[in-house]
């Protein structure tokens, strides 16, 4: 990683065009509110609020001088800058390094796992790539660190220009901000992607009077009225265009009007005047300005070296000063980013690759090898070999940092350097899957067009295929995925058998994903060459097993599945770290398939442990979904709860996005209809769009529970019917069954009712757990009479109340108590059903709660309605902390579980103490119950 200058406790010089810009009173000229919200962001910081803000506006708008304000304004504080470098974007971590480099020295305080990261990201380390986000945490930690002995207000200008990594590094900070005492500005033109949804200060141009003034200002001879005017009007108060415009008219022009600037858009004409001050210079101080403009690091040695190869005199830099186009010190900064662009683009090709060949030449190869490399690339006038494999060392250098977007940037730079087709066909490869990697999935694809063009062997254009696959996987789940990955599996088979087995896996699980919306018969043409497959040569492993299981239960059942898949699951559960990254995300689907509840948690807890071991971030939202689901399996409402806002809360972090299953589920068996019916209407309708078939699937089985629950047996039927009706799509529609079944037999449909009582036991009976046979008695018992429907909810209760799944038992005695009732056994029917109602109210099925209650009155009990209490209103994310507190985990390793910092955890926790009324982790232990959402106080 290249040492880069200029970040930490930084002053702000008080220059000309600073002073000129000040009002009477020390603000800024015009900018009075833009001051009042900085002044309240540093009285927040202060107060120990984190904060950030997105400081938007025009190029020459001021934005800049904003933040020079508020670094004036952080008497008290610790200040860091950091600014984007257009020509540096492809530099991973380049602008976070900036920002932190004066405080590496307090990595050893960091937690070991974060610690490595951030060595290894700024290259002070050799490791394995860290995860971006594990990135993004320690960077978290770090500040809020130093944060601890003077609040810190980190300034990043130019933010549009920030390399990737670093842009989602400080807006993964930027919205972790909640209890330390660290601000986070940026500005930026148009803010990138990653900015999205963060509080925006938009800065537009000055009012008419205070532009009027500040041209005023500028402007030792007199204007004309009218040319005052119209200068005012044309830059539409744009601070800097007011100063500098004038600089290109003569007195006669600006007294009388003459030749005044053309119709360029604002930021062109602000160039175009620094161009024709470039363009007064001699030929030397442009010369060095070029030089200045196209190295990014601001080091006057380095700069130096390049001019003296150049042939550049020391004199060059004073009129540039002069000039007020760039100040040399100890740093090299431009008066505005602006200048660096005009000076840039105003030279000829020839000029800008003799200053790239001249600043090579000055870049120390062992210290800064990127940057060198970079700088080679740029000088090169055509293909260039030897600089093309110093490219792709470099791609392999910002990979193993951790900077995928870096290495797509330096193998594509060495595509266009390489002439050797086959050569050039390879590293276009090689590109197109680092771009998959980084997210940049039009690049990809079109780097895999460039690869196609040049002499491929069949193995190479398997793995073309594979890229090509995975992008329309990645892009969306949806429909376009499974046929792509079939063909990318089938060319992959003679060459590499392992990875063609687990792109068959993914191709299963992207079909399944897009259930009706899939090609016709993609699922069972996926499974059919699963079926194909030449055996292992060694006893099957746990990928073989799944893949043939999962094959199975398309083509021929649960009957003929349940035994791989059941000894799949056992095995899955124990799987190295290295197969849960590659493909054990999908691992559940096997104990899932056959009604194993605690096969799936067990693999998911472990899967989920190893990949927060390991630091792949990326991968958590898996495997927390999993848990997710298991939570809401068994009633734990508040567990997931927690979990969907961890999986949320990485899902941004990672810019990934997951259906809202478990959301909807929740809300469904709730009861809540209002939020359900907006939620299940939203997915839906989003589905359909993104050709993701089974989160529609989900949403209408949520839509059968919630109505269910509701006693509104006729739209439960009807969207049970939905979510059964893809008759190849092995989870949902399963689960859905029982939901058919009760809809049906309580609406008065027998045959209905039977059909989805003969499909469910076709996946019960094979599988045999209590879960299964105790989903399947409930549901036979809706369909039977007299001792014989007594005896099948007895056995639906015994088997239920023997796994951990208590929203099943409870709907098992609530049926159980409604029968009994309609068969005049009041007493008995009063016992069920105040079981059911006492744990419905317990789990938070407000519902079916309400149900129960109903029944409960017809038998002649009187039963007050109750709901769910909020037991002093702990938060999903107070709950989350209280029970990680319960299980002995510290701030720290809180913090780090839920990427905020410990002093944010630590902040929720003084108001979850407060709630409970208790004063120590130790009284907290003892106040929780299993479902911190229902503890109460001391």
């Amino acid at each position: 990683m290249p040492r880069r200058r200029g970040g930490g406790v930084v002053s702000v010089p008080g220059g000309s065009r600073l002073s000129r810009l000040r009002g009477p009173v020390g603000e800024l000229r015009g900018r009075r509110r833009e001051c009042g919200v900085l002044d309240q962001l540093m009285d927040a910081v202060r107060a120990s609020e984190g904060r950030a803000l997105v400081v938007r506006g025009e190029p020459g708008v001021g934005k800049t001088a904003l933040l020079d304000y508020l670094a004036e304004q952080a008497s008290g504080c610790r200040v860091a800058r950091a600014a984007g470098v257009e020509s540096e974007m492809e530099l991973a971590f380049a602008g976070v390094h900036q920002l932190c480099a004066p405080m590496l020295d307090r990595l050893e305080r960091l937690p070991v796992p974060q610690g490595e990261a951030l060595r290894t990201a700024f290259g002070l380390s050799s490791g394995s790539a860290p995860d971006r986000f594990l990135v993004g945490l320690a960077t978290l930690s770090l500040l809020a660190d130093v944060a601890e002995e003077h609040p810190l207000v980190c300034l990043v200008d130019d933010e549009q220009w920030l390399d990737r990594a670093s842009a989602q590094v400080m807006a993964f900070v930027a919205r972790r901000l909640v209890a330390e005492s660290v601000g986070v500005v940026f500005a930026a033109r148009v803010p990138s992607d990653e900015l999205v949804g963060l509080p925006e200060l938009v800065v537009e141009g000055l009012g008419e009077a205070d532009a009027r003034r500040l041209l005023e200002a500028a402007l030792t001879g007199p204007l004309d009225a009218q040319v005052r005017d119209r200068l005012v009007a044309e830059t539409r108060g744009n601070p800097l265009a007011l100063l500098e415009l004038p600089r290109g008219l003569t007195p006669a022009e600006l007294a009388g009007g003459f030749a005044l600037p053309d119709a360029m858009p604002l930021s062109g004409r602000i160039e175009a005047s620094f161009r024709r001050r470039l363009d007064a210079l001699p030929a030397d101080t442009r010369l060095l300005v070029l030089v200045a403009a196209a190295e990014p690091v601001g080091d006057p040695v380095l700069m130096w070296r390049a001019g003296e190869r150049l042939g550049i005199q020391a004199q060059a830099a004073t009129l540039a000063a002069e000039a007020g186009l760039l100040e040399v010190d100890n740093q090299v900064r431009f008066r505005h980013p602006l200048v660096r662009s005009a000076a840039y683009r105003s030279a000829s090709l020839q000029q800008r690759q003799a200053v790239h060949r001249a600043l090579a030449e000055a870049t120390d190869p062992q210290l800064d090898p990127d940057r060198r490399a970079w700088h080679r690339a740029q000088a090169a006038p055509g293909p260039d070999e030897e600089v093309a494999a110093e490219l792709e060392r470099s791609a392999g250098r910002a990979q193993a940092r951790g900077g995928v977007a870096a290495a797509a940037a330096f193998l594509q730079r060495a595509t266009a350097l390489t002439i050797d087709p086959t050569r050039r066909a390879e590293r276009a490869l090689a590109a197109a899957q680092v771009s998959l990697q980084a997210g940049a999935f039009d690049a990809a694809l079109g780097l895999l067009a460039t690869a196609e063009t040049g002499p491929l062997d069949e193995f190479q254009r398997a793995r073309v295929d594979l890229v090509r696959a995975h992008v329309a996987f990645a892009s969306g789940l949806g429909s376009d995925a499974p046929p792509l990955l079939l063909k990318a599996a089938r060319r992959l088979e003679p060459f590499d058998l392992e990875l063609a087995r687990e792109t068959y896996l993914i191709a299963w699980v992207a079909a399944v994903f897009a259930g009706h919306l899939a090609g016709a018969g993609d699922l069972l043409k996926i499974c059919r060459a699963i079926q194909a497959l030449p055996p292992p040569s060694t006893a099957p492993g746990p990928l073989d097993l799944l893949l043939d299981g999962l094959a199975l239960l398309i083509t021929d059942g649960h009957a003929a599945a349940a035994a791989t898949l059941q000894r799949a699951a056992k095995e899955l559960i124990t799987i190295p770290v290295e197969d849960v990254l590659r493909w054990g995300w999908s691992a559940t689907a096997a104990s899932d398939a056959v009604w194993d509840h605690e096969g799936t948690r067990a693999i998911a807890e472990r899967h989920g442990q190893l990949v927060r071991e390991v630091g792949a971030l990326a991968q958590l939202p898996l495997p927390l979904a999993a848990l997710g689901d298991v939570a809401v399996w068994s009633g734990d409402f508040a567990g997931a709860a927690s979990l969907v806002a961890e999986t949320e809360s990485v899902a941004t972090a990672t810019g990934s996005r997951y259906p809202p299953s478990i959301a909807l589920r929740l809300l469904a068996l709730q009861g809540k209809e209002t939020d359900a019916a907006a939620l299940i209407a939203g997915t839906i309708e989003q589905a359909a769009g993104g050709g993701q078939g089974l989160a529609a699937t989900n949403a209408y089985w949520g839509a059968a529970v919630l109505y269910n629950g509701l006693g509104r047996y006729e739209e439960a039927a009807s969207a049970a019917q939905r979510a059964t009706s893809d008759t190849f799509e092995p989870y949902v529609s399963m689960w859905a069954l029982p939901e058919l079944v009760e809809a049906a037999a309580r609406g008065g449909e027998a045959q209905l009712a039977r059909d989805a009582l003969e499909r469910l036991a076709e996946t019960t009976q094979p599988c045999g757990t209590d879960w299964a046979l105790g989903i399947e008695a409930r549901s036979r018992a809706l369909l039977s009479d007299g001792a014989v429907a007594d005896g099948l909810y007895r056995e639906a209760i015994d088997r239920l109340s023997r796994t951990q799944l208590r929203p099943e038992l409870a709907r098992a005695q609530l049926l159980y108590g409604e029968w009994l009732r309609r068969e005049g056994r009041r007493i008995d029917a009063r016992e069920q059903l105040r079981i059911a109602n006492d744990l419905f109210v317990a789990i938070g099925m407000e519902a079916f709660a309400e149900r129960a209650r109903r029944e409960l009155l017809a038998t002649g009990e009187r039963v007050r309605k109750r709901t769910v209490e909020t037991r002093n209103e702990l938060t999903a994310q107070e709950a989350q902390i209280a029970r990680l507190v319960r299980e002995g985990l510290s701030n720290p390793e809180i913090g780090a579980r839920l990427f905020i910092s410990a002093r944010t955890v630590q902040y929720h926790l003084g108001k979850v103490f407060a709630k409970l009324d208790v004063s120590s982790r130790g009284q907290l232990s003892r106040v929780l119950p299993s479902d911190p959402a229902t503890a109460r106080p001391l």
